[in-house]
This record gives structure tokens, sequence and C-alpha cells, in this order.
């Protein structure tokens, strides 16, 4: 039988654990107003209370956005396109112009020397998905063939659609001396036109389209190709620097040195950009690295501008943010204002594969890192 004095001291420690319980209710109550005391939040609306703080961030990350966008300028927005480009000159998030500045040859000769293109485009899907016995056999591979030649060889239905393309080729032909075209472009075209209209001939009487006779085709087309590739660059080139020194002589040199680029593309043509190789020769080059944004999309979009400005905005006011959120590691801070992902450095550490992280006792009194690249602040480690 329990005495008295058990009772009591139990009751005090019941009476004990309610008021140290009570008060830190009451001390989460006060900490989050509106809280009732004797309600005890759960894991997940602590947890949702966690994320509403980076739900809040990009809130305001946007809003700055959205005021940075009218800001914006001047910027050179380029969509790339099937007759060499669509260029915007932009100023206070505003389009002052839009111009097609290439040539039309560059189109003409484009159009021809995609022949081989179109050919294979036709019929691959009826390839073999055998790696046949070819110089270049090894660099085909076997995946990437067997996804592409998905009907097989056992079908002829790339006749008829192979056909009708050869019908686009012997229009061109048969009009191509009206077209008024530098004499060897026009040679060169009527070369492609020609052996493409044979070749799609014999594949069609042999019902035979395979790896080893289209290379054959193609290796003797290429020297023609070449020309139009030449005069395609030519015309490019000598649209698109136009256009820039009018639009440098239009601003000034002041504004042209602190001049965005931001080049529209998709992934296949991202690098080494025509665009973006012409238009790099007439920038401020000691700002080239930082200014000129090759933007590779998935298709082109619909509002180039939007999207364009959209992400010259991000990386302007990432520039800044990056001084100001990690002036404790200028590495981080150049992956914020470069294409890193702010975990990629750390998740290489703890891969075992990526450099030390830098402490705040890399930098000195102003911030600089001993060792430091003064341009990229890369720690040299």
């Amino acid at each position: 039988m329990s005495s008295r004095r058990e009772f009591m001291g139990t009751t005090a420690a019941v009476v004990g654990a309610a008021a140290v319980l009570g008060a830190a209710t009451d001390a989460f109550a006060e900490e989050v107003p509106g809280t009732d005391a004797s309600v005890v939040v759960d894991e997940k609306t602590a947890r949702d209370s966690i994320r509403a703080v980076n739900a809040a961030m990009r809130t305001n990350y946007a809003d700055l956005k959205t005021k940075l966008i009218k800001e914006l300028g001047p910027v050179v927005i380029v969509q790339n396109n099937a007759i060499g480009g669509r260029f915007r000159l932009v100023n206070k998030g505003v389009v002052v112009e839009t111009v097609d500045p290439v040539p039309e040859v560059f189109e003409l000769a484009k159009s021809i020397a995609h022949v081989p293109l179109g050919i294979y485009s036709t019929a691959a899907s009826y390839l073999s998905d055998r790696i046949p016995n070819v110089a270049n056999a090894a660099r085909i591979d076997a995946h990437d063939l067997d996804m592409v030649s998905v009907e097989g060889p056992a079908s002829t239905a790339w006749i008829v659609p192979l056909q009708a393309f050869r019908d686009k080729l012997r229009e061109a032909k048969t009009r191509l001396p009206r077209a008024n075209l530098p004499e060897d472009l026009q040679k060169s075209c009527d070369t492609i036109l020609t052996e493409g209209i044979a070749f799609i001939n014999n594949a069609v009487s042999t019902q035979r389209f395979d790896i080893p006779t289209f290379q054959e085709f193609s290796k003797k087309v290429y020297p023609s190709v070449r020309v139009n590739m030449k005069h395609s660059s030519a015309a490019q080139i000598s649209g698109v620097g136009g256009l820039m020194k009018r639009w440098r002589t239009q601003l000034g040199e002041a504004a042209w040195s602190d001049l965005y680029v931001v080049v529209l593309s998709i992934w296949t043509t991202s690098e080494l950009n025509q665009a973006s190789i012409i238009i790099k020769q007439h920038m401020n080059q000691a700002k080239v690295a930082s200014h000129l944004v090759d933007l590779p999309t998935a298709e082109s979009p619909s509002d180039p501008v939007a999207v364009a400005l959209d992400n010259l905005a991000r990386i302007v006011q990432d520039n800044i943010a990056a001084e100001m959120v990690f002036a404790a590691d200028l590495r981080v801070a150049d992956a914020l204002k470069g294409k890193e992902d702010l975990l990629s450095q750390e998740i290489l550490v703890q891969l075992g594969g990526g450099p030390k992280p830098a402490t705040a006792a890399v930098f000195g009194a102003t911030g600089a890192r001993k060792g430091a690249c003064p341009v990229s602040h890369t720690l040299q480690v």
C-alpha cells in the first residue's frame, strides 16, 4: 500500500512536469504569434514553416527580377533561325529595333546543302540496326542506330516519301539557273541536286537504302556542300557584322562597352554558335566572358525576348548577390555567378573528388583570397 508521503511525492512530480511542459508551450506560443499554448505543433506544421521561408525568398527574388528586367540594357537578343538569325536591340527592357540582317544567299546556300540530311531524315527509320563494315563503324553507336532504325529494312514504306522529296529536288534543279546565284554557288547547288536525284532513283529502283551506299553519295557531294557552307558563312559575317557596327555607332562607345548579348539556340548548336562567334568580335573584349550568354533551349521559344530577359535578369542580380551572400567564400560566389550548381563542389568533396571548401581563414581583411586568380577569383589548390 502506498504511503501518503509516496502519494504526495508522485503528485508533486506530476505537477512539476506539467509546469515544465506548460512553460515550454508558453514559450513556444510567445515565439509564434497567434499560437494557442494548449496546442502542440506537430512535425508537418513545423516543417511547413521551414518551407515557408524558402517560398518567401523565391517571391522576393521574383519581385527583384521583375524590377530588374525593366532596367536591362543595352542588350542584343539573337534568335537563331533558318534565315541567319533575328536580332533585337533592347534598352530598359524594351525592344528598340528588330532586324533580320543576313543576306538571302545564306538561306539559299544552306537549303541545298541540306539535301543529304533531307534524304537521310526521310528514310533513316528503315535502316538495318546492324552496323556495317564501313570506315567509321567505330564511331556509330549501336544503341543509337537501333533507336533510329525503328521501322527496319523489311519495309519499303520509305519509297513514296523519298520520291516526294526527289520531286522537290527536281523542281529546284530546273529553276536553279534563274535564281541569280554566284557562279560557283550555282554550280555546287546543281551538283548536289543532280547527285541527290540520282541517289534516290537508284535507291527506289533497287529498293535499297543502307549506310554504305548513302555514305558513298554523301562523300561525292561533300566538296560541293563545302562551297555552300563558304557562301552561307560569308553572308552571315557580312550581315551580322554590319548590324553590330551600326548599333555600336547608334548607342555610343560608353553604352556599347557594357553590352550584354543573349544568343538563344538549341542544344546541338549552343557551343561555338555561329552568331556568337561573329558578335564576339564586336564586343568589349574585357567583358565577353561574362556578357556574352549562350542560352540553349529545348526548342525555339514562343517569346524569345521574355525568355532572354528573364535569364539575363537572373544572371545580373546573381552577380551582385554572389559578392554579398558569399563574401566568405569566393569559390561559391563564382558558382552563383556562373553555371555551377551551388552544391556541386560540396557534393564533389563528399564523393571524394572535389577541392576542400574555402574557409574564412583563406581571406584577408579586404576579402581577397590568398593565392586566388585576380580575375576569376578561383582559388589555386
